[in-house]
């Protein structure tokens, strides 16, 4: 465990302007948008549900879970991303895996994301069982509103008809 883990102190403003137009976007996108903590952090929370025929009638659940840090190295995003799939598994309505998937977009947003921390959020989906596909997204913000954005873009082994509502809404919620 490293040690900025634990530790509340304020992020930067770019940060948590970042959050606050995450949470917007949300928003008027129709998520229902909701909070809880993590480590003494408040986390946003964005939900949504989609049904498409394409899907054979599948319920896609999608849920957002974002929160500012000082710094993302690859341990944190690691037990974030854990957090986050563990807790979208108790949000999640329906029965796990009877026509019901949960993708997870677990979101750190920083000014300072190391880069091992940026090349495994790009390397792969995490899938919790066979219906929680998380893929841990990392923000990178800089005062003059230069940003950052790195998760994995490819097709995942469970879920893969999802691909691309989740890189849709992906590229809506974090520009």
């Amino acid at each position: 465990m490293t040690q900025h883990q634990n530790d509340p102190a304020p992020t930067t403003g770019a940060a948590d302007s970042y959050l606050a137009g995450l949470r917007e976007r949300l928003a008027a996108d129709g998520s229902v948008v909701t909070g809880t903590t993590w480590h003494d952090r408040p986390v946003t929370i964005g939900s949504r549900s989609d049904r498409k025929a394409r899907w054979f009638g599948t319920k896609a659940e999608l849920f957002v879970l974002a929160a500012t840090v000082p710094e993302v190295d690859q341990a944190l995003l690691t037990e974030f991303t854990g957090w986050a799939l563990d807790y979208a598994k108790n949000l999640r309505g329906g029965l796990a895996g009877a026509r019901n998937a949960a993708l997870i977009l677990p979101a750190l947003v920083t000014t300072n994301a190391q880069p091992a921390a940026r090349t495994w959020a790009a390397k792969d989906a995490r899938v919790l069982g066979t219906s929680l596909i998380g893929r841990p997204v990392t923000v990178e913000t800089t005062g003059s509103g230069v940003t950052r954005v790195t998760m994995y873009q490819g097709r995942s082994m469970y879920g893969g008809m999802f691909t691309e509502h989740v890189l849709e809404k992906a590229a809506l919620y974090f520009p």
